[in-house]
């Protein structure tokens, strides 16, 4: 089994014919994806590493928060990535070998993208999360196998205790608005943004800038602002009413009175 695990380049590339012939990457826009698809994983880090807290999707040490997203992160092939509108989508991700493959796989979160990655559909998970895919005491062995083909579907986001929030990045101002995106539940993706200052019934459509990140541009706006977010996925919308104050500072970060989409 381990000669089948560790793939070489040929095998690798016979398998994402296969991936090709199973699975056209196309996800409805009203609706979740759920079914198993074929895929490879890999891992980056230090062996129990929790992941980087850099990344292409702009979390940071969001990254690091437990047990929300501790040890369950990685990086995926641009097919997954969607230039940034896939950030924050989860996946329930297996691998195959019943000898050494824990049945309940893991729940891991798209936090970075992974450009070099050689297969077309690939998780490059961090250290732990690669681990967690072993029964127990096989963790080590899992991991010197390498890149592994496994099975992935999406799955729901579940953030407890935490609500969406906007982090007001660096250089906003009334005439320019960065929002990062974080703890977003559910389908986890963005596909839209708008913000409305106050005293107004319009809503200004946000521009994605990248990874989870979306900007306004224009103004002079006036907070509060009162924040509209529609998945990607389903199209279902979230709205924070109010969410950033009138006062509001760069690098801070506002929450939104609840975590439900509509």
């Amino acid at each position: 089994m381990d000669g089948f695990y560790r793939l070489s380049l040929p095998q690798l590339l016979c398998f994402q014919l296969l991936l090709l012939a199973l699975y056209s990457f196309t996800i409805s826009a009203t609706s979740i994806d759920r079914l198993w698809r074929p895929a490879v994983a890999s891992w980056y880090g230090s062996p129990e590493g929790d992941g980087s807290t850099g990344g292409a999707c702009g979390y940071g040490p969001m990254v690091e928060t437990e047990p929300l997203m501790k040890g369950r992160v990685g990086a995926a092939s641009p097919i997954l990535f969607k230039g940034g509108a896939g950030c924050g989508a989860c996946y329930k991700v297996k691998c195959l070998d019943k000898s050494i493959c824990s049945r309940k796989g893991v729940r891991v979160i798209i936090t970075d993208e992974c450009p070099g990655c050689p297969a077309l559909t690939q998780f490059d998970l961090s250290g732990a999360a690669f681990g967690t895919l072993a029964v127990p005491g096989e963790r080590d062995q899992l991991r010197n196998r390498g890149i592994i083909p496994i099975i992935f579907r999406r799955a729901s986001c579940f953030y407890p205790g935490k609500n969406v929030a906007f982090r007001v990045n660096e250089g906003s101002s009334p005439y320019w608005i960065s929002l990062l995106v974080e703890f977003e539940g559910g389908d986890g993706d963005i596909g839209s943004m708008h913000i409305k200052e106050a005293g107004s019934n319009q809503w200004l459509e946000m521009t994605h800038s990248w990874g989870a990140n979306w900007i306004m541009n224009g103004g002079p706006l006036k907070g509060p602002f009162s924040v509209k977010l529609t998945t990607l996925s389903s199209a279902k919308t979230h709205l924070a009413v109010d969410v950033i104050p009138k006062d509001w500072r760069t690098m801070d970060t506002y929450i939104s009175r609840h975590n439900y989409f509509v």
